[in-house]
């Protein structure tokens, strides 16, 4: 080791990283060697952010009879106290319980507290996000065929402790949650432990019931929607043994089990598994890590599986499970597809198309509900002046400002700016200036003015930002205390309730025609889930999708519901515009808050690239990204593609080793081996 090394560790045995990075760029590098070689060490200091709560206890020391030995008959709160207490579990209670239950003030603790006849103490207790809930116990269900041979694959692996990737693909309302507990309840009776993650919060109260119901006081619930106290107490749970099933999103991945034998993802396409800040994963992909590492299977579950894990089943990497009918038989819902176009040359210029309309008073007089899915939130779209052109956007992002009614304001969806709606136009200074666009809140008043008699519960971002909103909202509606529920993505998928007959899906190409490869997939994606809502029990259901391009094959195929055909016909574009599955991806993103430097970084960068990796391998780039601009950060990126690249990892950590010392000066450079938003 150097003598300028050696002098960083002259007063300690250690050393702040931030420290070190104050030092020149060849001390970092010097360390960096030192590390590798084994003579330094690097030792992280977590912070923890979550506290065990308590609370207080009062616990009698004596018996009954001889704390009423020392108590006269006229002490009558003391002796309630010492009765509650001797017909306690332990002795023991909390004092807030005790006092309310016997009617008294702490006083009458003091005293007993002096005369030794009780303690009090301190004793840890577990926060419980579903405090309050009552679960009716349920019994599994008598499968069908399909199921059963479902069950079967799947059960050996558990008992013979042997790992394989099982993708089940199974269409909506096919019974693939009864699967997922009877499989579960397998690894449960050999005395191990099961992980089951859900896409995203508003999946997870109906989940976690039928979870509850099922499997009692053996399930921690983990996701964004606990308090951090919560999440604290779920995951000492999980640590102390004291659970075995966890259900949460994706975080709960890593929950920190010891002898997992079954990890299950439900609705496995969803993008929001992979999470895109640092640290960037996917969370099948730590679950297929996990489970080969415990040495037990894996179901990826879904009716819309994504393409690149369809293939690999196809394949044989992963073993295909199929579930193609619905429970007891139901038929799929019968799909109209609306044109538009055509109702506009009609001459309706509503936000309703005439079958839906008709369709949504249809259910009203009829007693039944309805589901309304845009993929908006917000009133307007946009705002811009009708004289001029002029758009109101971010002045720290380049991207337009919604506009929100309750609150009279335009809001930046990516920075959180907000500013008053303005009257007048910036720009030209006219009164001109309009809405444009239609958000789940304009929505909602235009139903509330052609069908004022229709309850109307409106589920997005901005109505399910208190804690425990979803699910007071769902179980509002699943009581029928309201007949349309309107939202964006968060009600496409999970939700099950018995008097959904009809789905409408407003601007179903609202996502077709952003700049991503998969925004086809995505459409048939979200437009078969949110169809799969209606007629799940005994009233048929129907949907009614409105577009403005009927003709794409992606809301075509929504129709028949036939997965398979959008397969085929997706994998034909993908292969003719090489994209994945036929090829890897990796996107870097490079941010600061001068344009010039970005520039700069992203062309040094491709140059290296396009020099260092194989011919076979395409750099593109570099690009301004499609959100040219968020939170006064310049952003380019470059893409690179290609099928086999052995040298991609070492060339990749060359180019972050290379701008170190930037990065810690305002250099943002962002490196996805599995890109899912291209913004």
């Amino acid at each position: 080791m150097t003598p300028s090394l050696l002098e960083l560790f002259e007063e300690a045995d250690y050393c702040l990283w931030t420290d070190i990075l104050q030092k020149s760029n060849t001390m970092v590098k010097s360390v960096q060697t030192e590390i590798k070689k084994g003579t330094l060490e690097i030792e992280y200091q977590v912070t923890e952010k979550g506290k065990a709560k308590t609370q207080r206890y009062a616990k009698l020391l004596l018996t009954k009879e001889e704390a009423n030995s020392l108590l006269t008959k006229r002490a009558s709160k003391q002796l309630e106290i010492v009765r509650i207490l001797s017909e306690t579990v332990d002795r023991a209670m909390p004092v807030r319980d005790l006092l309310e239950i016997a009617e008294t003030t702490r006083s009458a603790l003091k005293t007993l507290r002096e005369k030794g006849i009780i303690k009090e103490f301190e004793q840890e207790i577990y926060r419980d996000p579903l405090a309050g809930k009552s679960f009716e116990r349920t019994e599994p269900l008598s499968l069908t065929d399909h199921q059963k041979l479902v069950v079967h694959r799947v059960k050996p692996y558990i008992n013979k402790n042997e790992h394989e990737v099982f993708l089940l693909h199974g269409v909506t309302g096919s019974g693939k949650t009864e699967v997922y507990l009877q499989v579960i309840q397998q690894a449960l009776e050999l005395n191990k432990e099961a992980i089951m993650l859900v896409p995203e919060i508003a999946l997870t109260p109906q989940m976690v019931e039928r979870f509850k119901g099922r499997f009692g006081s053996d399930v921690a619930v983990l996701h964004s929607g606990l308090s951090m106290g919560e999440k604290y107490d779920e995951w000492r749970k999980i640590s102390r043994k004291e659970v075995k099933v966890v259900v949460g999103a994706r975080s709960a991945v890593f929950a920190p089990f010891d002898r997992i034998g079954m990890i299950i993802i439900d609705e496995e396409h969803e993008t929001s598994y992979k999470q895109e800040e640092s640290p960037r994963y996917h969370a099948r992909d730590v679950a297929i890590e996990r489970a080969r590492y415990h040495q037990c299977p894996v179901i990826l579950g879904s009716a819309t599986p994504l393409l690149e894990s369809f293939a690999r089943a196809q394949k044989g990497v992963y073993q295909l499970l199929t579930l193609d009918e619905r429970v007891q038989n139901r038929p799929m819902p019968d799909v109209h597809v609306i044109d538009m176009r055509e109702e506009l040359r009609a001459g309706n210029r509503s936000m309703f198309s005439t079958t839906l309309f008709e369709k949504l008073k249809e259910r009203l007089e009829k007693g039944e509900q309805s589901v309304l899915f845009l993929n908006r939130r917000g009133h307007s779209t946009f705002v811009m002046c009708r004289d001029c052109g002029y758009v109101a956007t971010c002045r720290s992002c380049d991207i337009s400002l919604t506009y929100h009614r309750s609150q009279n304001r335009l809001k930046c969806h990516y920075c959180g700016h907000e500013e008053p709606m303005p009257r007048t136009c910036q720009e030209c200074g006219s009164e001109h200036i309009r809405f444009f666009g239609s958000g789940t809140q304009k929505v909602e008043e235009e139903l509330t003015r052609v069908l004022p008699e229709a309850r109307v519960i409106r589920m997005d971002v901005d109505t399910t930002r208190k804690k425990g909103s979803h699910e007071q909202l769902l179980t509002s509606f699943g009581k029928k205390e309201a007949d349309i529920l309107l939202g964006t993505q968060m009600i496409a998928k999970g939700l099950d309730f018995p008097s959904i007959t009809l789905v409408g899906v407003l601007a179903a190409d609202s996502m077709l025609h952003i700049p991503d490869f998969r925004s086809a997939e995505r459409t048939f994606q979200l437009l078969e889930q949110v169809s799969g809502r209606a007629g799940r029990h005994e009233l048929a259901g129907e949907v009614i999708i409105q577009s403005y391009t009927p003709e794409h094959y992606s809301i075509e195929l929504v129709k028949s519901h036939d997965y398979h055909a959008f397969f085929q016909t997706e994998m034909q574009q993908r292969k003719f515009a090489q994209y994945p599955p036929y090829v890897y991806m990796t996107l870097i993103t490079i941010s600061h808050q001068e344009l010039m430097k970005v520039i700069d970084v992203a062309e040094t960068v491709v140059h290296f690239l396009r020099r260092e990796l194989s011919p076979e391998t395409t750099v593109l780039g570099p690009v301004a990204s499609p959100l040219a601009r968020i939170k006064d950060r310049y952003r380019y990126q470059c893409m690179i593609k290609y099928k086999n690249e052995p040298k991609l990892r070492q060339v990749l950590l060359e180019v972050r080793e290379h701008y170190q010392r930037e990065l810690n000066k305002g250099l943002q450079l962002t490196i996805d081996l599995q890109p899912y938003l291209f913004t």
